[in-house]
């Protein structure tokens, strides 16, 4: 990961395209979250974005890496230990609940969390829902990623993933801008297209659900220009919504097992019917 998208990251969200691409981020999250129930919820970096706000399950946390360029405006303390227990080994997600080290920023009446991203500190089918915005797109290993993810997902559990669309005009012009040295959307690695994500969550067992584009305007710099092209939202969705700047995908966790039908009753052979003349003779007549 480069210092530049480190860098790049939190003013590119305090920009105008910034602010943009959160706005309709955040709608979409309040309304998929808010009938997600369970126990455990987790958000995984960009804590710009509170993903789990209308989300109702008693024990939610933002889980921060310090390698990650989402979190680059706040200070990196250590792995946290002790007392919430994520020194070594996995543990429930109960030490969410545990006190704050001063100054992480948690939203209120939440818990963060610091480890890194693809070894997450939690056991194995713990987690009722996960919601990873632009996450992927700032790992070294958006596979193993998605692996942790599963692992610690109850079975039924929900992921939600957030990103930047590759086919896309936005799509485009970070393609173009890689090569100039002026990319417009910071991202540590490629763009994840839509098609490909969803291959790699179908491979990992889970059913995907619902998905969503967005913010179908030009990739533009200026508020004033932005607000120019607010006709094209409506004109997206109904004639061209594959080709949104974002997407949110919603999958659920499916594992499949054997049925048990008990022992295999061994059914007797039915006879075929004999055959037998459709009539008998009668004796007294064949007398002589």
């Amino acid at each position: 990961m480069t210092d530049r998208a480190i860098i790049d990251w939190p003013a590119w969200t305090d920009s105008p395209p910034g602010r943009y691409v959160l706005d309709w981020e955040q709608t979409q999250l309040d309304r998929v979250v808010s009938d997600v129930f369970g126990y455990h919820a987790l958000q995984l970096g960009l804590p710009q974005l509170d993903a789990l706000r209308e989300n109702r399950m008693p024990c939610r946390g933002l889980v921060l890496d310090a390698a990650s360029g989402a979190s680059a405006p706040y200070a990196f303390p250590r792995q946290v230990s002790g007392a919430n227990g994520f020194g070594s080994g996995k543990v429930g997600p109960q030490g969410l609940s545990a006190g704050l080290p001063a100054g992480l920023p948690a939203p209120a009446g939440r818990s963060a969390v610091w480890c890194d991203l693809l070894d997450l500190p939690f056991e194995a089918q713990s987690v009722d829902l996960i919601v990873m915005p632009h996450t992927l797109e700032f790992t070294s290993d958006p596979h193993r990623l998605l692996r942790e993810a599963e692992r610690v997902l109850m079975p039924e559990g929900q992921l939600i993933i957030l990103g930047f669309n590759s086919l896309s005009l936005w799509g485009a012009r970070q393609s173009v801008g890689k090569v100039t040295g002026r990319p417009f959307v910071p991202s540590a690695v490629d763009l994840i297209a839509f098609t490909r994500l969803k291959d790699w969550i179908k491979l990992l067992g889970f059913d995907l659900e619902r998905g969503r584009f967005g913010c179908y305007r030009p990739p533009l710099g200026s508020e004033q220009w932005l607000s120019r092209y607010q006709f094209m939202e409506a004109a997206g969705d109904r004639w061209w919504p594959i080709f949104g700047a974002t997407y949110m995908i919603k999958a659920i966790k499916r594992v499949r097992g054997m049925r048990l039908v008990g022992p295999l009753k061994v059914k007797k052979p039915v006879l075929a019917a004999g055959l037998a003349p459709a009539a008998t003779p009668n004796t007294r007549n064949h007398t002589q």
